[in-house]
C-alpha cells in the first residue's frame, strides 16, 4: 500500500510517495510536480568497509523513456551520464554528504532515476528532495531532512521553481539545498547581482522550503525504518597520547608556506609516529595507522584552526584578507585565437579561447529537449598540476563542475549570438594547483577572451572564501588554499564583474549560519574580487578592437527566403561548389541569413560574389558578362547568371547589319551585354550593340 504526503512549493504541489515502486530498496520514493516524476533510491550495504572515508555514491540517471524519446546512436540505449546528469549528481551529492554521522563506514548509494518529465518542471530539485526522503525512511542513520528549489527572480520578484520557459526572463538563477535550521548548499548564478540581492534569494528560499522538510518528517512518521545502530566509535589511549605529544612539531611545520614541503614536512612527523606507535608484529596494523591517520588529521585541524582564530594568521602567513600574489598574461600561445595565463600563488590556469562557426555548435539532445550550446568551457586537471601521477582519464565529476562553474560566471557577459556570430570554446588547462582552480580559470576566461577580440560587456574575475567558526569566534577567509578549504566550515566561491555576482557556489559544514554572517562574508568576497579585477587590467581592459589573424572572420549577407533554394542546389550541388572553390565554411539559416566564414579575406569576397551571383535578379539596363550558351538562326542566347539566360536577337549583336550571328560570336564566347527588356513571360533581351563603349 503506497504512503502519499505532499505540499505546495512555488504554487505547485509536490508529491513525495512511498510503498509502491522498489521496495527491496533501503529507501524509496517518487517525487512529482506536474508530470515531472522522479525515483529515488537509498540503499546501504551490510557490513562495514574499512575505509577512513564516507562511501557515498549518488548518481541521477536520465531515461530518455521520461520524455517519449529513443536514444540517438548504433546502440539504442542510454550511455554515459550526460554533464547535466553530472552536474544534478553533484548537486544531490553537495547537500547529504555532511549530514552523515561521523565514522559512518557502510557503503551507500543513492540513485535518482527521473522516469517521467514534462520540460516545464525540473527534476533536478525533486531528486535533492527524494534523496533526503528515501534516505530518511531507510535504515541508514540519516535523519536530517534537506529539501532543494530553484530560486529565480522575475520582473523584480522572487519565484520558487518558475517553469523552465519562464527561466528566460529571470536574472538570477539559484538551487538552493537548506535543513530547518540552515542553508547547506547554494549554485548557480545571476546578471551581475548586488549580493544584497543573493542573500534576500537565499532566505526566501530557506522560509519556502520549510513545509516541504516537514512532509519528509510526516512520511518517516509514517514507514520510516528504524535506524541501524552505529558501532561505537574505535579509540587507542596510546595512539591519542602519541600524537598530541607532536602539536609543537606540527605548529612548526604547518606554517611552511610551500605546499609541497610542508606536505613532505607533516608526512615526516606522521610516519614517525607510525613507526613509534605501531609495533611491525601488531595483529591490526592496518586498523592502527587509520586511527592514527584520524587522530593525526584531527590535530591538524583543531592546530590550523586555533592559530587562524587566536592569530589571525594563516597557513601560508597571510592576513585573513589578503589575496596572493597574482600575474596575468594574454597572448601567451602565438597561434590560437586568444590565451590568457593567470597565476595566483601557486594555483595557474592557461586558459585558450578558439572561434568557430555554427558547424562547431555543441548539439545537446536532453530530456529537457533539444538544444544547440554556442558557447563552451571546458575544464581539465592533469595529475602533474598537483605533482601527482595518476592515469589520464576522462573528465570526471570534479572536472565537469568546475567547467560548469567557470562557464556560469562568464555566459551572461557574453555579446547576443546575433551581433557575434561565433562559436566560442574554452579551454582551461590546469598547470598548477593550490586553493580553488575553478576561480581562476574564471579569472583566465575572462583574459583569453578578451585577447581573442570577443567583445564581452565586462571581464569577471572568481574568489573562493572559506570560514571557521567556534562558538563566537569566526574568521572568514579570503582566496583559500586548499588545506584551508579541507579544515574549513564553509567553502564559497563568488564570481562577478565590477558591478555584481555572475556565479555563486556555497558548501557548509555547519549550522547557525546568520544572515548577518554571510553579508559579511559576501563583501569581503566583493573587496577581493576588485582586487583581482585590478590586477588582471594590468594585462588587457578590454576586447582588442580586431579578431586575431588566425581566427576565422565572418561576413553575414541576406538573401530572399525564395532564393534559398537557389543557394543550395539541387542536393547541395551549388554550396558545396562554392566551399570548395573558396574554401570558406558556410552557413544558411531559415531566414535568409548566409554567413561565410574564413580567415582569408579574399576568399569571403569570392564567397559573396559567388551566393550574389546565384540569387542575384536581372535588372533591366543593368550591364552583365555571360557566356553564349547556344546559337540560333535569330541570335544568340547568353547565361548572364547562373541559370539565368536571354537572348540576344541578331538585330541586337552589332550596329553594323548581320547576316549570320556566327559571325559575331560563337558558343562558348564569353560577351558583354545590357539588359534592355523583360517581357510578361519573364523571357530576358539582351544587347550587345547597346553596350557603352569604353
Amino acid at each position: 500500500m503506497a504512503t502519499r504526503v505532499s505540499t505546495q512549493l512555488g504554487g505547485r504541489e509536490i508529491v513525495i510517495e512511498s510503498g509502491k515502486l522498489a521496495r527491496q530498496a533501503g529507501g524509496s520514493v517518487t517525487v512529482s510536480a506536474g508530470d515531472t516524476i522522479v525515483l529515488v533510491t537509498a540503499t546501504g550495504s551490510s557490513a562495514p568497509k574499512a575505509v577512513d572515508f564516507l562511501p557515498l555514491t549518488v548518481d541521477f540517471i536520465e531515461k530518455t523513456f521520461a520524455a517519449g524519446k529513443i536514444p540517438g546512436g548504433f546502440f539504442k540505449r542510454e550511455g554515459r551520464p550526460t554533464e547535466f546528469a553530472t552536474l544534478i549528481s553533484r548537486f544531490i551529492d553537495r547537500p547529504i554528504r555532511p549530514l552523515f554521522p561521523d565514522g559512518y563506514r557502510y557503503e551507500t548509494q543513492v540513485i535518482a532515476t527521473v522516469l517521467s518529465v514534462d520540460q516545464i518542471n525540473d527534476p533536478d530539485t525533486l531528486a535533492i528532495i527524494g534523496a533526503s526522503a528515501a534516505l530518511c525512511i531507510s535504515d541508514v542513520p540519516f535523519s536530517t531532512p534537506v529539501a532543494g528549489c530553484r530560486v529565480g527572480r522575475i520582473d523584480g520578484n522572487f519565484v520558487i521553481n518558475p517553469a523552465a520557459p519562464d527561466m528566460e526572463k529571470s536574472d538570477i538563477d539559484l538551487i538552493i539545498a537548506a535543513t530547518k535550521d540552515a542553508v547547506v548548499m547554494v549554485e548557480g548564478g545571476g546578471d551581475e547581482v548586488p549580493e544584497k540581492d543573493l542573500v534576500d534569494a537565499i532566505q526566501f528560499a530557506h522560509r519556502s522550503l520549510q513545509p516541504m522538510l516537514q512532509i519528509q518528517k510526516d512520511l518517516v512518521a509514517k514507514v520510516g525504518k528504524p535506524k541501524r545502530e552505529m558501532p561505537p566509535e574505535v579509540k587507542d589511549e596510546a595512539i591519542a597520547k602519541g600524537v598530541k605529544g607532536v602539536e609543537k612539531k606540527v605548529r612548526e611545520a604547518i606554517v611552511i608556506k610551500a605546499k609541497h614541503e610542508r606536505y613532505s614536512a607533516l608526512g615526516a612527523i606522521k610516519d614517525e609516529l607510525a613507526e613509534k606507535l605501531i609495533a611491525e608484529d601488531d595483529p591490526e596494523p592496518g586498523v592502527k595507522k587509520t586511527l592514527l591517520a584520524k587522530e593525526y588529521e584531527e590535530l591538524k585541524s583543531c592546530v590550523m584552526r586555533e592559530m587562524i582564530l587566536s592569530e589571525s594568521r594563516r597557513i601560508d602567513g597571510r592576513g585573513l584578507k589578503d589575496v596572493r600574489p597574482i600575474t596575468s598574461e594574454v597572448g601567451v600561445l602565438p597561434r590560437t585565437h586568444g590565451s590568457g595565463l593567470f597565476t595566483r600563488g601557486e594555483t595557474q590556469a592557461l586558459v585558450v579561447a578558439t572561434l568557430g562557426s555554427s558547424e562547431d555548435e555543441q548539439r545537446i539532445d536532453s530530456i529537457m529537449g533539444d538544444a544547440n550550446k554556442t558557447f563552451m568551457l571546458h575544464y581539465n586537471f592533469p595529475p602533474f598540476s598537483v605533482g601527482e601521477v595518476k592515469p589520464l582519464r576522462s573528465p570526471g565529476r570534479r572536472e565537469i563542475g568546475h567547467g560548469a562553474l567557470a562557464e556560469r560566471s562568464v555566459v551572461r557577459m557574453l555579446p547576443p549570438h546575433e551581433k557575434f556570430p561565433y562559436t566560442i570554446r574554452v579551454v582551461s588547462e590546469i598547470l598548477e594547483s593550490n586553493g580553488s582552480s575553478s576561480m581562476a580559470t574564471v579569472c583566465g576566461t575572462s583574459l583569453s577572451l578578451m585577447d581573442a577580440g570577443v567583445p564581452i560587456k565586462s571581464p569577471v574575475a572568481g574568489i573562493a572564501m572559506g570560514l571557521i567558526k567556534e562558538g563566537d569566534r569566526v574568521a572568514i577567509l579570503s582566496d583559500i588554499l586548499g588545506d584551508e578549504d579541507h579544515l574549513g566550515d564553509m567553502d564559497f566561491k563568488v564570481a562577478g564583474t565590477d558591478k555584481g555576482v555572475t556565479a555563486f557556489q556555497m558548501d557548509i559544514k555547519i549550522s547557525g549560519l546568520t544572515v548577518e554572517l554571510m553579508t559579511k562574508a559576501l563583501e569581503q568576497a566583493r573587496e577581493g574580487r576588485l582586487h583581482i579585477l585590478g590586477k588582471m587590467a594590468e594585462a588587457i581592459t578590454e576586447p582588442r578592437s580586431s579578431l586575431s589573424k588566425h581566427a576565422p572572420k565572418i561576413v553575414s549577407i541576406v538573401v530572399a527566403k525564395d532564393r534559398i533554394r537557389d543557394v543550395i542546389g539541387s542536393g547541395g550541388k551549388n554550396i558545396r561548389g562554392i566551399i570548395e572553390a573558396t574554401g570558406c565554411k558556410i552557413d544558411i539559416e531559415d531566414d535568409g541569413t548566409v554567413k561565410i566564414f574564413s580567415s582569408d579575406d579574399s576568399a569571403i569576397q569570392q564567397a559573396i560574389k559567388m551566393v550574389k551571383e546565384l540569387t542575384a535578379e536581372v535588372e533591366v539596363g543593368q550591364i552583365y558578362e555571360g557566356t553564349v550558351k547556344k546559337i540560333m538562326d535569330f541570335g544568340a542566347f547568353v547565361e548572364i547568371l547562373p541559370k539565368t539566360d536571354g537572348l540576344v536577337h541578331i538585330s541586337e549583336l552589332s550596329p553594323e547589319r548581320v547576316r549570320r550571328v556566327e559571325d559575331v560570336v560563337r558558343e562558348g564566347d564569353r560577351v558583354t551585354v545590357k539588359c534592355i527588356g523583360v517581357d510578361d513571360r519573364g523571357k530576358i533581351k539582351l544587347s550587345m550593340k547597346q553596350v557603352p563603349k569604353g
